[in-house]
């Protein structure tokens, strides 16, 4: 039995339901647009968009948040589709969700927890700005004569923008009178009954962009033959990369999202069940003609910020985009383009962590670096998952910078007069070099200790420096003995030959990762 509402937290019925209705209606012109991005047809995204926010809401780790088809997809589903066609982006699609699935099970949603700070907050300013630009497009129309993009008319552009900041103001107001309606939702009914009653007014509406009347999805196994061994390996060749790269900007956005709204409610989402939910989403959007999608972080913001925490919201806002689709789209396409940018505009101001400005001063340049490296990247390529990767390396080399300084030698004398080098902090391929200078084989007595009590090797790059250390000693003929250094160092290593003295009782055994050892 599935629980619709947030756990531990409590559930208002009709806020859910109110804040899923709010969503859906955001939700169209979005999947449309993304649809045209990825060069398809509009109902292929509005399809996903209902797909995706459907299953991930009943079967995914994070009740509250909200999944569709996305710009980061369809951004890189175009060269597929422009090359291929609908029938490969689907099987696409479908094999993406199978890695989606595998990586839940194999329980890789933790790894979210080793992004930085500073990437999550340029992630989420990135974003921010993606969002924004998105709606720019929504300023302009198509030239039928040259068939270009050309600015609104000065009439119609007053108008969008006065509707546009009305919007906004409701927005901002509303809850401070009333809380019983989401204010984007009161937002969206206010401007569209003035631009029904007024009709004169130049407001375009989502009806302008494109009919969205249609069916209930219809089950479709993608048409492509593979009726040998060679032909399935054809089409692997073909889809594996994009698949691969579709799953992991999917589960990026996903995962970085659910920890998002995890802040902002204060609870903990299951990174390895959204993982499952997003990946089963995809799966069935490769069997029913749709584009496939993943977490949506404007959307999921208008949810959480109407009051939406359960699966109830998700799951509502799914009902009703279908809904939308097959009975009520003649409604639904009067909705003007101006109400629904003044949502989204409200999202990025929400979004963007205006703290950032504050603290850029305060932190490590570092930080700062990867915040606004990220925050760049992400807008420049409108790939998360890009942006992510690098700011996670980039955190990780300074860590490294940073800690190959932190090993340091204490030098004593034990009872058998043997010079005892005590090694103090990580030994990983940043210190490898630092470590090398501690020693001097060529003055040091003919007995030596190298005390590995309060050290520990981290990587295969300590132990080859290890490796080398025993051969300088040998080439100078001294005796070098390397001490409570853990059995499975002792293993891997080929010159120290036999001067390891391996006490596992007073040094507990601890692991290297390492090929020779799998």
């Amino acid at each position: 039995m599935i629980n619709l509402c947030a756990k531990n937290q409590p559930c208002d019925p009709k806020l859910e339901v109110l804040s899923g209705l709010t969503v859906a209606l955001a939700l169209v012109p979005e999947a449309i647009a993304f649809a045209f991005v990825a060069g398809v047809d509009p109902l292929v995204g509005l399809y996903a968009a209902f797909i995706v926010g459907l299953i991930t809401a009943v079967f995914g780790g994070r009740p509250g948040m909200i999944s569709g088809a996305t710009g980061a997809l369809a951004v890189i589903m175009t060269g597929l589709v422009a090359a291929h066609g609908l029938e490969y982006l689907l099987a696409a699609v479908l094999l993406m969700g199978l890695i989606q699935i595998l990586a839940g099970v194999l329980r890789l949603g933790k790894f979210v927890r080793l992004v930085p700070h500073p990437v999550m907050l340029g992630f989420v300013n990135g974003l921010a700005i993606v969002i924004l630009l998105a709606q720019v497009g929504q300023f302009k129309i198509k030239d039928e004569a040259t068939g270009a993009m050309v600015w609104l008319d000065n009439t119609s552009l007053w108008t969008m923008g006065g509707l546009i900041l009305l919007t906004m103001l409701i927005i901002h107001y509303l809850p401070k009178l009333t809380k019983a309606v989401p204010a984007p939702l009161a937002a969206i009914v206010i401007v569209s009954t003035i631009v029904i009653t007024f009709d004169q007014l130049p407001a375009r509406t989502v009806g302008d962009l494109t009919s969205i009347a249609g069916g209930f999805p219809q089950f479709h196994i993608p048409n492509i033959a593979v009726g040998s061994f060679g032909e399935l390996v054809d089409l692997l060749i073909i889809i594996f990369p994009f698949s691969l790269a579709f799953a992991a900007i999917g589960l990026t956005e996903s995962l970085l999202t659910l920890s998002l709204i995890d802040e902002m409610t204060e609870t903990r989402g299951q990174g390895n069940k959204e993982c499952i939910g997003q990946g089963l989403a995809n799966v069935t959007c490769g069997f029913f003609g749709a584009m496939g999608g993943c977490a949506m972080i404007g959307q999921s913001m208008i949810n959480v910020n109407s009051g939406g925490r359960a699966r109830l919201s998700g799951i509502a806002a799914a009902i009703f985009l279908l809904i939308f689709i097959m009975f009520t789209s003649s409604l639904i396409e009067q909705i003007p383009i101006a109400a629904l940018v003044g949502v989204m505009f409200m999202v990025v101001i929400g979004t963007f962590e205006w703290s950032s400005f504050r603290i850029i001063k305060r932190i490590p340049r570092s930080d700062a670096l990867i915040l606004v490296a990220v925050s760049a990247i992400t807008v420049i390529t409108d790939n998360l998952a890009i942006a992510v990767v690098i700011g996670v390396i980039i955190a990780a080399l300074v860590f490294a910078w940073n800690h190959a300084k932190h090993i340091t030698v204490v030098v004593t004398r034990d009872a058998e007069n043997s010079k005892v080098y005590e090694l103090h902090g990580p030994l990983f391929f940043g210190s490898v070099h630092n470590f090398q200078e501690l020693f001097d084989p060529k003055n040091d007595p003919d007995d030596v200790v190298v005390e590995f009590k309060y050290s520990r090797v981290s990587d295969h790059s300590g132990i080859e420096a290890i490796d080398t250390l025993a051969e300088r000693y040998l080439k100078s003929n001294k005796r070098l003995h390397l001490r409570h250094l853990s059995p499975e160092c002792t293993l891997l290593m080929s010159k120290a030959g036999n001067l390891c003295e391996v006490n596992v009782i007073e040094d507990p055994t601890y692991h290297v990762a390492d090929d020779k050892l799998a």
